[in-house]
């Protein structure tokens, strides 16, 4: 019993002492072992027992904190294993995403770009037609400006013909004023003149021709020789303008027989030196001033334009240029006595 209560006395001195080294942590340079050490020789114990049982407590108590560090640090780079595989997950789906989001913009751009590819190519074709259509249209413009200034032109040639024509008008209606005044003044009526022109008196009778005083009567027809000097010659218009004055025309002749009284009419002729005649060239024909063709071309040279034909005594008819000076022969039908 004494022997018990010993032992249990020495434990509870033994767990005063651990309990004492608990609560005051060794000293600098101190090991556990030292510290034990030392309180087993204050306490005066050398038990065995207990030091076997303080050393495996240690050993437990050691690798408890060992696996508590462990397990700390396994935790740890667990949290950061988690953290880092949760930011790459992040990370990727963040990538994923914005990657998405790029493909549609580009997407999107791409069809806004073909969009509007298609239509500028569409206004392209549109503007194309547009300026196909421009052209023609200035085509036309240029063909129409250019038949009208063509027109203005002519109308311009024309109008001065007609301011000619007209001047020459002015200046026959002079002539034919000044005659009439002249009619008026000498109180003779146009009936009268004609019949002193077709019966003028003779010792105070009147003696009536076929023809006018100084016109060559032949058949039906009357002839006037206008064979002045060279000053006195006239072109194939002037002179048919001067026969129409007279109210006759140029010779016209369909036979053989008045071809014949126009060549003797031919007086002092030779060459291309003669009488003008009602015949000239008009739309590449030999024509009358009647309108009528001339019926045997053997009588003159091929027609050419700008030609008019004249008489050469002995000769036949000659081909020169209209606006040669020449001759004339008038002719008129002669009146039935």
């Amino acid at each position: 019993m004494a022997a018990a209560m010993a032992e249990e006395q020495e434990g509870v001195n033994y767990a005063s002492v651990v309990f004492k080294a608990n609560k005051h942590p060794p000293s600098e340079g101190k090991t556990e072992e030292t510290v034990y050490d030392e309180v087993k020789v204050q306490n005066g114990t050398t038990d065995q027992a207990a030091d076997a049982g303080f050393l495996e407590d240690k050993r437990a108590n050691n690798r408890r904190r060992h696996f508590k560090r462990l397990a700390c640090g396994l935790g740890i780079i667990a949290v950061i294993l988690l953290a880092g595989i949760i930011a790459v997950c992040v990370y990727t789906a963040t990538l994923s995403h914005e990657n998405e989001r790029l493909e549609e913009i580009q997407k999107n751009h791409l069809t806004n770009l073909t969009n509007r590819i298609n239509e500028l190519s569409s206004e392209n074709e549109n503007l194309m037609r547009d300026n196909d259509n421009l052209t023609v249209q200035m085509s036309n413009l240029t063909q129409n400006y250019t038949v009208l200034e063509n027109k203005i032109t002519n109308l311009t040639k024309e109008n001065l013909n007609l301011t000619t024509q007209n001047q020459e008008l002015k200046s026959q209606k002079n002539i034919l004023t000044e005659q009439i005044q002249e009619m008026k003044a000498n109180n003779v009526s146009r009936a009268q003149w004609s019949i002193d022109a077709y019966c003028p008196k003779k010792n105070d009778e009147r003696q009536c021709a076929a023809c006018q005083d100084g016109w060559k009567h032949k058949k039906s027809s009357c002839y006037v020789i206008h064979n002045g000097g060279d000053d006195e010659r006239i072109t194939w218009e002037k002179a048919l303008k001067n026969c129409t004055g007279k109210n006759s025309d140029l010779a016209v002749i369909h036979d053989e027989e008045e071809k014949k009284v126009i060549n003797d009419y031919s007086w002092d002729s030779s060459g291309t030196d003669g009488y003008w005649i009602g015949l000239r060239v008009k739309d590449g024909k030999w024509k009358w001033i009647d309108g009528s063709d001339l019926a045997k071309s053997s009588w003159i040279d091929p027609p050419a334009e700008g030609r008019c034909a004249i008489s050469v005594k002995n000769k036949g008819w000659k081909s020169v240029r209209c606006d040669k000076k020449q001759r004339w022969i008038c002719r008129r039908k002669a009146l039935s006595v």
